[in-house]
């Protein structure tokens, strides 16, 4: 098989995506058709050829495995994948049959009525009980499983080691140390960002939230409230938004930053810290910095604590609409395998989702350490709500930051402003 016959045309997609139907149609299909042709929409890396080769590895053994079964791949755009996915579901003749998606995306594309139930087959699968649990809740709403975890990413602190030997410095333990570390630096190397932050860097903010006890909201899937203004969740604001000022990180210059831009600037030199994700060590290698930097977890309020993380990454799901379904499912089980999983990292270095996989991947790169210690710790997931997807779009908690560090109004306001914005998506949307 070549890989030539598992692309498919982009243009043919784009239009069916350009002339779907907005109103979503999806319906469960009747058939389950044991041979033919499986279509599956992988996401588009900057490098991608390693994937495409990792990947067609699990589908000789899959097209072996089921005689008459050829699959073809499409990699699609991230940045399209909205569109792209929410037309498939609004078009089921041309819709593919297993997709991957954003974990953040779940419980909207489950709302849409675009992905199958597939409780039963995942309790079946035997490699699904070492599925780390946030990574589970990250297929999960309602109790039901839409898909299998694919890979997982987490962030944690990139420091300059030749910046903390020049100026005698140890490493910050707490939050506290990490904020006064960071002015220390500001003050000693006026051109440099102690630590570089951004307004516009909500999962970078997130830990110091859930650091001092606080949450984005509460209640469960179908029923949540913000709690982004409780006491606790302004405690982690306070700290995070403390650290932009013009004895660190100017307000002018990092209100706007996002996640892409602080790793950036750390790895160009403009910064001695940043909190950056495993999926940053190839950006941060190819930078100045590259031999004179570590990474450790974030960490939180106590001493030798780990500030809880996002656990962000990506999922595989079936489409309800498919006619494949149990070869759908035996695919994504395959993609989504240890096996797989292992191949994945060593090809793109995305974190595995199960515990024990995680481990021998640390074992054979070091710098994977601070990431597995930071996802054994404790991670945090957003709202299992088709509501995030409103918030995250509308930029709800970049507001905040951005009203905070520009002076426009203070912590109790902007984060109430921003409460009854979020209780606005969720009364609409669950």
């Amino acid at each position: 098989m070549k890989l030539s016959a598992r692309l498919v045309a982009v243009a043919a997609v784009l239009a069916t995506a350009a002339c779907a139907p907005q109103t979503s149609t999806t319906s469960s299909s009747d058939k389950d058709e044991k041979t033919g042709t499986l279509r599956v929409w992988l996401f588009q890396e900057v490098n991608n050829k390693p994937k495409e080769q990792a990947v067609d590895s699990v589908l000789d053994a899959f097209e072996k495995a089921h005689e008459g079964t050829e699959v073809t791949i499409e990699y699609i755009p991230v940045e399209t994948r909205a569109q792209r996915i929410k037309a498939a579901f609004n078009d089921p003749a041309s819709a593919p049959d297993l997709i991957e998606y954003g974990n953040t995306d779940t419980a909207g594309y489950v709302k849409d009525g675009g992905l199958a139930d597939v409780s039963k087959e995942f309790a079946a699968w035997d490699e699904a009980e070492q599925t780390d649990p946030t990574a589970r809740q990250s297929v999960t709403v309602d109790g039901k499983v839409y898909g299998a975890p694919y890979f997982v990413g987490v962030r944690a602190l990139y420091y300059r080691t030749d910046v903390f030997d020049e100026l005698g410095l140890d490493v910050p333990r707490t939050q506290a140390e990490l904020i006064s570390t960071a002015k220390e630096i500001r003050a000693a190397e006026p051109g440099m960002y102690g630590i570089a932050v951004g307004g516009a860097y909500t999962y970078g903010a997130m830990p110091f939230i859930w650091a001092h006890g606080g949450e984005l909201a509460t209640g469960k899937s179908g029923s949540y409230a913000s709690a982004i203004d409780s006491a606790a969740a302004r405690k982690g604001i306070e700290a995070y938004t403390s650290l932009f000022g013009d004895d660190n990180c100017p307000a002018a210059k990092c209100a706007g930053m996002g996640g892409n831009d602080t790793v950036t600037a750390f790895a160009s030199g403009k910064a001695a810290m940043a909190i950056g994700g495993d999926f940053s060590h190839a950006a941060v290698e190819a930078g100045k910095v590259k031999g004179n930097y570590a990474v450790v977890p974030l960490p939180g309020v106590e001493p030798g604590s780990i500030a809880p993380a996002f656990a962000g990454g990506n999922n595989l799901g079936v489409l309800k609409s498919t006619s494949h379904r149990t070869l759908a499912v035996d695919l994504m089980k395959r993609l989504a395998s240890k096996k797989a999983q292992s191949e994945l990292f060593d090809a793109m270095g995305f974190l595995p989702t199960f515990s024990d996989v995680r481990r021998q991947v640390a074992a054979k790169e070091p710098f994977v350490k601070p990431f597995v210690e930071t996802l054994a710790a404790d991670t945090k997931f957003v709202p299992a709500s088709p509501a995030w997807a409103q918030i995250d779009s509308s930029l709800v908690l970049p507001t905040m930051f951005q009203e905070i560090v520009s002076g426009k109004k203070d912590v109790a306001t902007a984060s109430g402003d921003a409460a009854k914005k979020m209780n606005e998506a969720f009364g609409s949307l669950g």
